[in-house]
């Protein structure tokens, strides 16, 4: 996906600094899926649109939808609690756990996100770009 996605950006003649934030919010919206859509998601799909100011990403999946998800994340937050609760092991996994959705709004002008149980997510990604040619005449 990111080469796909890198490749034609640049084809189409995206600044790097745009293509660098595209490809890391782009990366976790699809590692979103890959950890949390639940085992029966074997797809899913990426679209890309540009036009002349702007780039948008959509990620869509078909799987358990955000609020099986948070259920499962409340259920392993209670299994945290007890003697391990404060184990190296479980912070760090804590500590992982949820900077995506942060992530991909940092890279990106606007973040959406769209979630039924049993019908899947869509996140959407919107950055305006840059454009190599501009760059090189303003230098």
């Amino acid at each position: 996906m990111r080469q796909v996605l890198g490749d034609t950006l640049r084809g189409i003649g995206v600044d790097e600094d745009s293509i660098a934030d595209i490809l890391l919010a782009a990366t976790e919206a699809c590692s979103n899926v890959v950890l949390h859509a639940g085992p029966s998601v074997r797809a899913y799909t990426v679209a890309l649109t540009v036009d002349g100011t702007a780039c948008r990403v959509e990620v869509t999946d078909v799987g358990r939808g955000l609020r099986a998800r948070l259920a499962d994340a409340s259920r392993a937050a209670s299994a945290l609690s007890g003697p391990a609760q404060g184990s190296p092991a479980h912070l760090s996994a804590l500590a992982e756990s949820g900077r995506g959705i942060a992530i991909m709004r940092a890279c990106m002008d606007a973040v959406s996100l769209r979630s039924a149980p049993g019908r899947g997510t869509r996140v959407v990604l919107a950055k305006r770009v840059r454009w190599a040619e501009q760059l090189a005449r303003t230098a």
